[in-house]
């Protein structure tokens, strides 16, 4: 482990954990065997990330969110506090699922809001938006604005994460976007 990252007092890290440069792990926050949180991240109050999870860097996870085996967050994504993510789609106590666990992976720049619930197995696209006590039980296209029980798309966002209207301008970058068979994208040459 690198000495350039803080983990406060009372967080645990286990054994064969890695933690990237610049990365603050904060109070009772337990990182389980097998994880890599990456450069710069946040790792909020009473946190729970492993085993064997990877966290990319620039994440800000907020408090009260667990990581369990199965959630890959790439670079750049925000965790709202206390959203959810689940690693079995039909979970009993009685019953051991271990092998059953599904892969769920959340691209380059998304946003989950807060308690927000995301059912196992689905990819969430590159910078899409869920919002707030949303529930998504399939894949996100990338550039999604989610919203409700279940999450149904709403709108579009731009990487900065502005809401996108009719002219698909980000008002905040200038940069602009084209929609292409129901999905998203930068238009060529404004990158």
């Amino acid at each position: 482990m690198s000495s350039k990252f803080f983990v406060h007092e009372s967080a645990y890290v286990d054994d064969n954990v890695e933690i990237g440069d610049g990365t603050k792990v904060w109070h009772f926050a337990h990182l389980l065997p097998g994880t890599r949180v990456g450069k710069n991240c946040s790792i909020g109050q009473n946190v729970m990330i492993g085993p064997d999870v990877s966290v990319g860097d620039n994440c800000k996870i907020q408090n009260n969110v667990a990581l369990y085996k199965g959630v890959e967050l790439e670079d750049g994504v925000f965790c709202g506090p206390s959203c959810v993510f689940t690693n079995v789609l039909n979970p009993r106590s009685e019953v051991e699922r271990k092998n059953e666990y599904r892969l769920t992976k959340v691209r380059r720049g998304a946003t989950i809001g807060a308690n927000a619930t995301i059912v196992c197995g689905h990819e969430l696209g590159a910078y899409c938006t869920i919002g707030a006590g949303a529930v998504v039980t399939k894949n996100v296209p990338e550039f999604a604005l989610m919203v409700g029980v279940p999450a149904r798309r709403i709108g579009w966002v731009s990487r900065a994460g502005e809401i996108l209207d009719e002219t698909l301008v980000c008002p905040r970058t200038g940069e602009q976007y084209e929609e292409v068979g129901g999905k998203l994208r930068l238009k060529v040459g404004t990158a």
